[in-house]
């Protein structure tokens, strides 16, 4: 496989977004579902509405999301509505909430744990998709990127139980008293990230916003104050390389703060979601990076 093209800017700005998009190359067409986190109320890290409306209005895109599978805010359909209109993204563009009603199973080739991955059940509606993530840690994964966005993000409620436990309950109530071993949640993730790319016949764009560093993820309510200045933005047609450029840019950081958020990393062995997701043949670690400055 050759080296996979990611581009890079130092720039976090709407108009840097949507020229890191441009330098892609890959045109999104048809409707465009636009997937981000919308963020857990309390918490204040998730990409910001002003900073990613000139973007979803460009791909004349629709926010998509999913209801969460943890006791929150964002865990039925009526609170999540609630959320995401207290956090501005109404206000920007149109919103789905993919598994408003209900979700759908679409199949999953290789997976050694998933045979099958649960999605809202809106995803047929769309004809390509953005997947525009903020790229931090994450108490689980170890850290949030592309692959996350894509596996966890888009899965339903059910979906996300399924996931998180390897294949053994759509049940979120009974998520926490069937978690697998680590590397098989992580290699779970993987497996459903190849699911949603059969589905949407690869007609992706992953952009990785790499800001508001925290090691606790978007659906923390509560999470920890960024570890380390901003970076900047990524983009690539593969989420593979995507996100291992981002870990890349991590490690090779002068930031001081990069240990409390390389220790979150290698705690929770998230390096396996990447190795698992090459291993299916998704993406490679192979890349070169491109800066658009």
């Amino acid at each position: 496989m050759e080296k996979s093209k990611v581009y890079f800017t130092t720039s976090i700005t709407p108009e840097s977004l949507i020229k890191i998009y441009e330098a892609v190359g890959k045109e999104l067409t048809g409707k465009v579902a636009v997937k981000i986190s919308t963020g857990e109320p309390g918490g204040h890290n998730f990409l910001n509405p002003n900073l990613i409306k000139d973007l979803v209005n460009k791909l004349n895109g629709t926010i998509v999301e999913c209801n969460t599978a943890y006791a929150g805010r964002r865990n039925t359909t009526e609170e999540h509505w609630k959320a995401i209109k207290e956090h501005g993204f109404m206000d920007i563009a149109k919103v789905d909430i993919m598994d408003e009603e209900g979700d759908m199973a679409i199949p999953v080739r290789n997976g050694l744990h998933l045979k099958e991955n649960y999605v809202g059940a809106h995803l047929a509606n769309y004809d390509s998709m953005l997947m525009l993530s903020h790229f931090k840690g994450h108490q689980m994964g170890g850290f949030g990127g592309a692959l996350k966005n894509m596996s966890i993000g888009v899965s339903s409620s059910a979906g996300k139980a399924w996931i998180h436990t390897a294949g053994k309950t759509r049940v979120p109530d009974e998520l926490w008293d069937n978690l697998p071993k680590q590397d098989h949640f992580l290699e779970s993730m993987a497996e459903a990230d190849e699911s949603v790319i059969d589905y949407m016949k690869g007609n992706i764009v992953y952009i990785n916003v790499i800001n508001n560093i925290s090691i606790d993820c978007d659906c923390n309510g509560n999470p920890e104050p960024p570890c380390m200045a901003d970076i900047g933005i990524a983009a690539s047609v593969d989420p593979v390389a995507c996100d291992k450029a981002c870990l890349d840019m991590i490690y090779n950081s002068e930031d001081a703060g990069k240990e409390r958020l390389i220790k979150r990393i290698e705690g929770q062995h998230g390096i396996r979601t990447v190795e698992h997701a090459e291993e299916l043949g998704i993406g490679t670690t192979d890349y070169e990076l491109i800066n658009i400055d």
